[in-house]
C-alpha cells in the first residue's frame, strides 16, 4: 500500500469518526490486522491488539462512569448488566459499522479473501483499538468525549428500556429453582427474504410451551419469548 493510499485512507477515516489525531501512527496502528501485519512486517511493524485491549478497558470505564453521573442508585450486578451489554461483540460491531470502519482495516490477502473485512468480531476489534489510540493520542477526557459521542445514545436507550436483561438466563435460573428443569428453544417458523428473515421461536418447559416470539435474529426471538414466559410465570 503506497503512503499517498494510506494518508488518504487514514484522513477519511478521521473524518469519518470526528477525531484528528495529533500523531496518526496511532490510528494506522488501531486500523491494522495482525494478518496484515504478519504479510507486510515492514511496512506494518506493528498491529492492533495492544491498542484494542487499552481500548476495551477505557470504553468500560466511560460507560460506567457515565451511569454513576446519572444518579441513580444501580447495583454492582445491574452496572455489571449494562456495561457488559453495551461493550458486547455485536453491539461495538453496529457502532463501528455506523461510521464504516471495516472500510478502512488493513487485512492480510487471506483475510480479506474470507471475508474478514464482515466479520463482526474483526469490526468490534477495531472500534475498541481506535477508542485506544484516540485515549493514547488525547488523553482520557478526549476518550470520553469520543465514547460518549458513539454509545451516548444506546447508554441511555439500556437505560430507559432496560433492553440490557439476560432473559434467557433469568428464565433458566428461576424453571431451574421453581421446577428442578430448564426450558427448551425451538424454532418453529421462519419466512421473509434472505436479507429480511424473520424468526419465530417457541420456548418450553416439560414439553408445555411456555410462549412464543418473533425476531429478525434466533437469539432476538429466544431472548423476547424467554421475557414472555417469565411475566407468565409470574402471573397471579
Amino acid at each position: 500500500m503506497s503512503r499517498v493510499r494510506q494518508k488518504t485512507d487514514l484522513l477519511q477515516l478521521e473524518e469519518a469518526i470526528g477525531y484528528s489525531f495529533r500523531d496518526r501512527a496511532l490510528l494506522s496502528e488501531a486500523v491494522t490486522h495482525k494478518s496484515f501485519h504478519h504479510e507486510n512486517k515492514t511496512a506494518a511493524p506493528l498491529y492492533n491488539e495492544r491498542l484494542e485491549f487499552l481500548g476495551d478497558s477505557v470504553i468500560g470505564l466511560v460507560i460506567v462512569e457515565y451511569l454513576f453521573s446519572l444518579g441513580q442508585q444501580y447495583s454492582e450486578s445491574v452496572l455489571a448488566k449494562m456495561k457488559s451489554y453495551l461493550v458486547c461483540e455485536q453491539v461495538l460491531a453496529e457502532i463501528a459499522s455506523s461510521v464504516s470502519l471495516q472500510r478502512f482495516l488493513y487485512l492480510g490477502k487471506g483475510e480479506e479473501s474470507s471475508g474478514g473485512r464482515e466479520k463482526r468480531s474483526i469490526i468490534a476489534d477495531g472500534l475498541e483499538a481506535v477508542v485506544g489510540a484516540v485515549y493514547r493520542d488525547g488523553g482520557f477526557e478526549a476518550a470520553r468525549t469520543f465514547v460518549l459521542r458513539f454509545f451516548g445514545e444506546r447508554i441511555r436507550s439500556v437505560v430507559e428500556s432496560g433492553e440490557f436483561h439476560d432473559y434467557k438466563t433469568e428464565l433458566q435460573e428461576l424453571t431451574q429453582s421453581l421446577y428442578g428443569m430448564l426450558p427448551e428453544y425451538r424454532l418453529i417458523k421462519q419466512e421473509g427474504e434472505d436479507h429480511k428473515r424473520v424468526f419465530t421461536v417457541a420456548v418450553y418447559l416439560d414439553g408445555k410451551k411456555l410462549a412464543t416470539a418473533s425476531g429478525s435474529r434466533i437469539k432476538e426471538a429466544e431472548a423476547a419469548a424467554a421475557q414472555k414466559a417469565l411475566a407468565k410465570i409470574g402471573e397471579p
